[in-house]
């Protein structure tokens, strides 16, 4: 007896690590634990491509790849600068958070892959075009006015449109190769209330449109945000695309919307979508999806899957974040993909060769603030948790000169070395109320020093730790722990950054040794 209830044990742990490891070979929503908001992805024979936000980054329009709908990495972006207005460079006291580029659309059409977005900063709809998405060149032209939340669409006919707006949306005909609009043409009322189905009073209207055919009939996502209630995907379909068109709630669960369609080469469907998530950003989610009835059905049950049917994510190191060195071999691009600057770089103020194995932080001017100073080069932050450390030569700044590494938002965090009268000293810097604070100064008598900073975004914990060492082995905390939250104005996650700036007199510099990010953080509570 007593051996047959010990194989009866036996078999049922055999079964459940069995069950356990199969699940652990899938792959977990969300698809990536990262600021990858406003996804617009096609799929070109086996290989997806995705484009995505970033705003007042540059470079900027995000291109990434993938083979499995799960596994992505940055290949390249749609462009360098967006424009070089004083808001886009921070000049002459002006910037463009949260603003720069919004919403793209990302198609592949007659040999061509189109990258398109919209941008209040330039006042107008930007299409870029390339042969090649992974390695370019792309082509860019523009035109007025900003088309808002726009969807490019090619038509069976041959005819192009695109589709846009907010609540009221509408459709203006481009150009057969969309290089703007068409002569002659005048905007039509696609739909006249997009946000009817959902019942939105008082909420956000519908937006976001991102539009498909599928099996001759025309279906058009969007989301809504019903007063009191949730980001919710509405879905209309039409058999012309003139209409008339009707609409219904197709998931409203964990506040999981925004996106579209996306179909795999034996079939399968999935819907991609992202999640206000806090400090971390706006993350991205995979919703399996059925037709019935001539209507795409999404999710299971109406509720957002954790487990998917597709190969277990391998991480976000290196394809969407990655450490840097700042060690470049002959040929290699002066920085890796995963950096973005803070709005558009001054060229002449930063190197990577002028001293082997480090980025070279150089001041061109004064500033007042963290926020308006230029080439702070920065890469997402990822959750669940994170580390992100550097080493820093402060030898060559300036009095009045600040170094260091940023948690950046509008509340931001910052721990890095001020040099005043002559004298160095680490700082912590709190912008956790809005304005910035210096939380502790300790001072510094060697060259060097190695800094840390440590984000929680576990059960949108959204905290980040600093710290700061001597020798790179014994680390001590300073300052306070930052509440990370998302705002509106910066509309973007936290990021990792890497700083220098005057406030006295221009001509200091700083440099770092490296950039290291984990996936884990020493610190727990």
């Amino acid at each position: 007896m007593k051996i047959l209830l010990f194989r009866s044990g036996l078999l049922a742990l055999v079964l459940l690590l069995t069950q356990f490891w199969a699940t652990a070979q899938l792959a977990q929503n969300p698809v990536i634990f990262a600021d990858v908001p406003d996804m617009a992805m096609i799929r070109v024979g086996n290989t997806y491509y995705m484009s995505s936000t970033t705003m007042h980054l540059s470079p900027g329009l995000p291109i990434m790849k993938s083979n499995d709908l799960i596994n992505w990495q940055l290949i390249g972006y749609a462009y360098d600068t967006l424009t070089t207005t004083d808001a886009m460079s921070l000049t002459n006291g002006k910037s463009t958070y949260g603003r720069g580029s919004w919403a793209s659309s990302l198609r592949y059409h007659n040999g061509l892959y189109y990258a398109t977005t919209f941008a209040q900063t330039s006042g107008r709809t930007h299409i870029y075009t390339t042969k090649n998405i992974e390695k370019g060149p792309w082509k860019e032209i523009s035109f007025k006015p900003s088309y808002h939340d726009h969807s490019l669409f090619f038509d069976d006919d041959g005819r192009t449109y695109l589709i846009y707006g907010a609540g009221k949306l509408k459709l203006v005909e481009l150009t057969a190769d969309a290089s703007g609009v068409k002569q002659g043409t005048t905007e039509q009322v696609l739909i006249e209330n997009a946000s009817i189905p959902s019942g939105t009073g008082g909420g956000l209207p519908a937006e976001g449109s991102q539009l498909f055919k599928v099996n001759g009939r025309y279906y058009l996502f969007n989301i809504t945000w019903p007063k009191g209630g949730m980001r919710t995907v509405v879905i209309h379909r039409a058999d012309k695309l003139a209409g008339p068109w009707e609409g219904r709630v197709a998931l409203q669960d964990l506040g999981v919307a925004q996106g579209g369609l996306i179909d795999t080469p034996d079939g399968k469907w999935y819907a991609y979508l992202f999640r206000d998530f806090g400090g971390v950003g706006r993350i991205p989610y995979l919703v399996p999806v059925t037709w019935e009835d001539g209507w795409p059905v999404l999710g299971e049950n109406g509720k957002v899957p954790q487990t998917l049917n597709l190969p277990a994510s391998k991480g976000l190191i290196p394809g969407i974040v990655n450490s840097d060195e700042f060690t470049r071999k002959k040929g290699e691009p002066s920085l890796p993909l995963v950096w973005q600057w803070n709005h558009n770089p001054d060229n002449s103020l930063w190197s990577v060769t002028e001293r082997k194995g480090y980025l070279r932080l150089k001041t061109g001017r004064t500033d007042t603030s963290f926020v308006m100073a230029r080439n702070t080069l920065t890469q997402r932050t990822i959750g669940p948790e994170c580390t992100g450390a550097t080493l820093l030569d402060v030898s060559n700044l300036k009095d009045g000169d600040f170094a260091g590494l940023s948690l950046l938002q509008k509340n931001y965090g910052l721990v890095g070395v001020k040099r005043e009268n002559g004298q160095n000293a680490i700082v912590m810097i709190s912008a956790a109320t809005g304005k910035p604070v210096e939380v502790q100064r300790v001072p510094l008598s060697q060259k060097t020093v190695y800094l840390k900073a440590e984000c929680d975004f576990r059960d949108r914990k959204d905290t980040a730790h600093f710290f700061y060492s001597l020798d790179g082995k014994s680390w001590t905390p300073i300052g306070e722990p930052l509440k990370m939250p998302y705002t509106i104005p910066h509309f973007m996650g936290y990021r990792f950054g890497l700083f220098t700036y005057a406030t006295q007199q221009p001509g200091g510099f700083s440099d770092f040794d490296y950039f290291r990010i984990t996936n884990q953080i020493a610190a727990k509570e």
